[in-house]
């Protein structure tokens, strides 16, 4: 798998949402289907095909939003899983009528298959981050679960990794 770096990661933290929203049946009825909140499925269908990627041609945001050949696949799958559904209930009707279409589990599955892989790569790419000595906060030096162990051994006089038996 080739990490092809994401150059608009603001991009990216919208379009991961979106395709753990579309992941997930619960959180569709709950939030999309409240007229109180604001996201809804006409948000998340902008997110994914108009704003911060193109689920219909996913090809041209790999390196932008999306990282590997594996996640424009997945996401192709999705825009078609999508499409099938909207050409099947039209595209002007309401949120709930897509819910409630025979088609919209592969909906579902398409997201949740990509929400997977999407959060494993990003694990990935913050691990390589963390082993080519990236710390956070930024300038100290260290991550914070280190300076947590450093402090917590000085106080028990201690070094990092002893233990009491």
């Amino acid at each position: 798998m080739t990490d092809h770096g994401i150059a608009l990661p603001a991009f990216r933290l919208h379009v991961v949402p979106a395709v753990v929203a579309l992941a997930s049946p619960t959180w569709q009825r709950e939030v999309w289907l409240d007229r109180d909140r604001f996201e809804d499925l006409g948000y998340t269908v902008h997110v994914l095909f108009d704003d911060f990627c193109d689920a219909d041609d996913p090809q041209r945001s790999l390196g932008y939003s999306l990282r590997t050949e594996e996640e424009v696949e997945l996401m192709a799958r999705l825009g078609a899983a999508y499409g099938t559904v909207q050409a099947a209930v039209g595209a002007g009707a309401p949120g709930e009528a897509y819910l409630d279409s025979p088609d919209w589990p592969a909906v579902v599955a398409a997201a949740a298959r990509l929400a997977q892989v999407m959060v494993a790569n990003d694990l990935a790419a913050l691990q390589h981050l963390h082993e080519a000595g990236h710390r956070w906060p930024p300038g100290t030096g260290i991550a914070p679960h280190e300076a947590e162990d450093r402090d917590a051994a000085s106080r028990s006089g201690r070094g990092p990794g002893s233990c009491d038996r």
